[in-house]
């Protein structure tokens, strides 16, 4: 029996139920759910409720994005490296006139993208969301040496002026720590969020303080500070001096405290982790592949066109805590708004901006990213039949044992 053939027969049985006595609507009750097969309880709640003439049904709400923009979305919500939807409501205005001139999207698709709100994103890219849960300790050896020249950092970092970073080394060893290999170098600006990037083979300190040198020169502003964590690669004589010729301030975080390095501990993530994974690297060619992917489009891409929120303060509402973040900008547009930035440096930047096309970015790193996986150290895998595991290997002949202390001798632990 149809939903509209029950309605119908509500309606036909509604007014002659309310007129009757108390044991004639027993016995119309008792119809009713052996018709219907409703519960008794819900036919109750029908028959004493409004009468079915006098209620209007529910509509469903008509899709108003089509497959055609959800499409769209997708396109560049991958080109993008996967957003938040926050940062993807943000990014929109600046990619899609470029998608427009790729022919991806036309003016109906567009103007729909662009009233599209983020939780409106969220629930159509639902279905394609990757989730990558991956979690991994690090290789940080602390440093003995040099620790009181080196103040501790206790203070929440409240800077208006670009160029005070937070620094740290994310290790590309695969599953073994043996042996010499690649590390990024991550330098996060704390005010603007300017990312800037290098690799290095190892942890010597010659190296480390040459590409923290080469970061200084490409940062569209004066470094000012670089606070680490307490690795033996950062808490050095050779990193100290430089800073202190320099006039660079120099701090730490407190031992086994990494959300004192929060900023950079979450670049780490989005600009290393996402895009290199945990394999090994350690050749030459590795290397300056890497640089060339970390000093090019990646640099321009992250820094240009893929905006991030800041937390500007945190409210204690009850027991529970509130966090309010700025509107999503990028780094570049932060950058923009500071009188101490290097107005030369921000004129070719805000030309490479309008005259770069952020698909064609993302295209060339996809490609970059590709070669560097082929240069990877991988672990080759034996091949084993699936149907031929063995708990534990076979006992020599003759030999008797009794099943518990088989297990409890022959099993590694």
């Amino acid at each position: 029996m149809s939903h509209a053939s029950k309605m119908d027969y509500l309606r036909r049985i509604y007014r002659r139920y309310r007129q009757s006595t108390r044991s004639d609507k027993e016995r119309i009750l008792d119809e009713f759910c052996q018709v219907t097969r409703y519960y008794r309880k819900y036919a109750l709640r029908l028959l004493n409720g409004p009468e079915p003439s006098d209620v209007a049904r529910p509509r469903r709400r008509r899709a108003h994005y089509g497959p055609a923009t959800v499409a769209a979305l997708k396109l560049i919500w991958e080109a993008a490296n996967y957003p938040w939807s926050v940062r993807l409501k943000a990014l929109l205005p600046d990619w899609l006139p470029w998608a427009k001139a790729r022919g991806m999207v036309n003016s109906a698709i567009e103007q729909q993208l662009l009233e599209m709100s983020p939780r409106q994103m969220d629930r159509r890219l639902q279905a394609h969301r990757r989730v990558l849960k991956k979690r991994l300790y690090g290789r940080t050896k602390p440093g003995t040496l040099l620790k009181h020249p080196i103040p501790l950092r206790t203070d929440r970092w409240r800077v208006r002026t670009p160029g005070f970073t937070e620094i740290d080394l994310v290790a590309h060893c695969g599953n073994r720590g043996d042996g010499e290999f690649l590390h990024s170098l991550n330098v996060t600006d704390i005010h603007t969020t300017w990312v800037e990037t290098r690799a290095v083979l190892g942890k010597a300190r010659t190296p480390i303080r040459m590409a923290l040198e080469d970061i200084r020169a490409h940062l569209p502003f004066r470094l000012r500070g670089i606070d680490s964590d307490n690795g033996s690669e950062f808490i050095n004589d050779q990193l100290l001096r430089y800073s202190r010729e320099r006039r660079i301030q120099f701090t730490r975080g407190r031992p086994y405290k990494k959300d004192d390095n929060a900023h950079v501990e979450q670049k780490n993530w989005t600009h290393v982790r996402k895009l290199l994974g945990y394999v090994r690297y350690d050749s030459l060619v590795a290397l300056s592949a890497i640089n060339t992917l970390y000093t090019g489009e990646l640099r321009l891409l992250q820094n240009l066109f893929l905006p991030s929120v800041k937390l500007l303060r945190k409210e204690r509402v009850g027991s529970r805590v509130r966090r309010h973040y700025d509107p999503p900008r990028t780094p570049f547009e932060r950058l923009k708004r500071c009188r101490e930035a290097d107005p030369k440096a921000v004129a070719e930047l805000a030309a490479l901006r309008r005259r770069r096309d952020p698909f064609a970015l993302s295209q060339s790193i996809e490609r970059q990213l590709t070669r560097i996986d082929a240069l990877a150290n991988k672990p080759a895998r034996p091949r084993t039949n699936p149907r031929e595991h063995k708990l534990l290997p076979p006992l020599p002949p003759g030999e008797t044992v009794q099943p518990y202390l088989t297990v409890r001798s022959r099993v590694t632990f």
